[in-house]
């Protein structure tokens, strides 16, 4: 074997081991170096093609892994704040998941193995960062306090009221069952109420969004309790219009409203 071709494998073998990590996918094409705020002190940088670009930095074509979760939480926060740093820059933001890394091949670096993703899915970036631009996302969630609902209903629902007044004149064992009753009825009329306020706050949000996921609900603790979890991408000039809706939601006794963002928009891409 010559000299030459020794070299080319021995090239081709450092290509392999090279990589690039992939935060987002920019609207714009401007070659930005935005410094050492990747992971792990990276610098990160824009690679454009056309009228995009990709965020990136250099890394070796393995995982970020570690059993520590500290070390991992503070990989996936510093992600997070790159996919936020290119947001303000660029406008409008594919993110993608965190340790998204592109390969080099035998001939091929991993940049222009990036440049070839881009090319050959140039259409359809394009489609949804025009979807995104002058949007973001912003999250809903409305919690009540089960113990105002619960009294509210009890003092509004005739069945209860009558099961209580009855409950009055009866002895030990039959009074048991009628406060078994009562909380059967309660607990309906806790369902009822439930979908009847997400159906009525869905339905006022939704005309205010450009687009809407639902969510699950998330444990908050005994003192409240999570009923609605939305994920609302938002025109810029229509958050003022949601957040008025939800001012008016608000006023509803026992209810409490989340109400954050801006980000990137994370859900809908």
């Amino acid at each position: 074997m010559n000299n030459a071709n020794q070299e080319s494998r021995i090239e081709n073998r450092e290509l392999k081991r090279e990589a690039i990590y992939l935060y987002c996918i920019a609207d714009g094409n401007e070659k930005v170096n935005f410094g050492e705020i990747g992971i792990d002190g990276s610098e990160v940088y824009a690679l454009p093609y056309q009228e995009i670009s990709a965020i990136v930095h250099n890394c070796e074509s393995r995982p970020y892994e570690s059993k520590d979760r500290d070390i991992v939480k503070n990989w996936v926060m510093t992600h997070q704040n790159v996919v936020d740093c290119a947001w303000q820059k660029f406008g409008a933001v594919l993110p993608l998941a965190f340790d998204t890394i592109i390969i080099g091949e035998e001939d091929i670096d991993p940049k222009e193995n990036m440049r070839k993703w881009l090319q050959k899915d140039y259409q359809n970036l394009k489609e949804k960062l025009n979807k995104v631009k002058g949007k973001a996302e912003y999250g809903v969630q409305v919690l009540w306090s089960p113990k105002v609902i619960v009294e509210r209903i009890a003092q509004n629902t005739t069945e209860i009221k009558n099961l209580k007044e009855e409950l009055k004149s009866k002895p030990p064992g039959t009074a048991y069952m009628y406060e078994e009753k009562i909380k059967n009825v309660l607990r309906k009329e806790m369902e009822k109420k439930a979908d009847e306020y997400f159906k009525d706050f869905y339905t006022r949000i939704k005309k205010e969004v450009f687009d809407i996921r639902i969510e699950k609900t998330k444990k908050v603790d005994e003192n409240l309790q999570m009923i609605m979890n939305l994920s609302c991408l938002v025109a810029n000039e229509n958050v003022e219009k949601l957040g008025n809706v939800l001012e008016e939601i608000k006023k509803e006794d026992g209810l409490i409203i989340r109400f954050t963002g801006p980000w990137p928009p994370y859900s809908f891409v």
